[in-house]
């Protein structure tokens, strides 16, 4: 595909984004997913990952040019992004199934238990409580946002804790050794800065810190609303939300939201759109076991489409 014809994917209109309710079962058993840090990321059993999504992060330093190096940055990143929201969409489609319920059983209480814990939901299994919570946390983050907040995080995937730790999102952990020490730590902080096995279990743990943590309520209501509304999910809108992720608060949202303009990342989020097609769970198993990472590309089989591409 030619450079004109690759520009002109940035014309491309944006389309709604709805899921249809289905079935899927995964199990009550649980994963734990090494190196995350304070709160160990716990997952209802789902289609094993793909050996990609524990891959390492490249050396995108060696990139001269600075548009070659963002391509190379988002095709690496975004098929990372649709795996972990393809694995929630499956979880969020059980989760409708549960709730259309008239009674439940063991095993699927102790799945809204796990996932309760995990979303630090304090409501008992199976209420409707917990059900109106885990609607407004289980749920997917638009790719456009993370791959601006990674990009900015990160310094573009060169930066000490991306190429040491794959901490993309500067996620902090409490316990020692947990992670890597910053070098401008003050006197007294016991923070470091958390590790990850690979890139992927880092953008996993981000989207739940925003699914979870307080300071990421307005993030949730912008969603929630968007949802109710049948909207599609903008990272631009939810960028609003993220008045606590940085200590240069207004000033960080306008950069991030800068960042999703000029890269023209939403770009990105219709990808995701379409890549969701009839928004069935056999459509999400797909996405959540791709092999290679590169069908999950915008384009398809091996396309590396962007708005960048020449």
């Amino acid at each position: 595909m030619t450079a004109v014809n690759r520009a002109l994917m940035l014309l491309m209109p944006l389309f709604a984004f709805a899921v249809a309710g289905a079935i899927y079962t995964p199990t009550a058993s649980q994963n734990t997913l090494p190196g995350e840090g304070e709160g160990e990321v716990t997952l209802s059993s789902l289609p094993p990952l793909p050996n990609w999504a524990n891959e390492g992060l490249p050396d995108f330093s060696t990139y001269q040019d600075t548009t070659e190096k963002k391509v190379a940055f988002f095709s690496y990143l975004y098929p990372r992004i649709v795996l972990a929201n393809s694995r929630i969409l499956l979880e969020r489609e059980y989760l409708t199934t549960l709730e259309g319920k008239d009674a439940l059983t063991k095993d699927e209480l102790a799945w809204l238990t796990s996932q309760g814990d995990r979303l630090r939901i304090e409501a008992e299994a199976g209420t409707d409580q917990q059900f109106d919570l885990l609607r407004k946390r289980l749920d997917v983050i638009p790719p456009s946002l993370i791959l601006a907040q990674a990009a900015n995080e990160s310094a573009w995937g060169t930066s000490r804790f991306a190429t040491e730790g794959n901490n993309l999102f500067g996620q902090w952990c409490f316990s020692r050794g947990c992670g890597l020490v910053p070098l401008s730590r003050i006197e007294g902080a016991n923070h470091e800065v958390a590790k990850f096995p690979s890139p992927y279990y880092s953008v996993r743990s981000y989207i739940q810190n925003l699914n979870r943590h307080p300071t990421y309520q307005t993030v949730r209501d912008i969603r929630l609303a968007d949802r109710n509304a049948q909207k599609p999910l903008s990272g631009w809108e939810l960028a609003e939300g993220l008045l606590g992720y940085s200590e240069r608060g207004e000033e960080y949202i306008k950069e991030i939201r800068a960042m999703i303009r000029y890269n023209n990342l939403e770009f990105y989020d219709e990808e995701f759109r379409t890549l969701l097609g009839d928004r069935t769970p056999a459509q999400f198993e797909r996405l959540a076991s791709a092999i290679p990472d590169t069908t999950l590309l915008p384009g398809g089989s091996g396309g590396q489409l962007s708005p960048f591409e020449g």
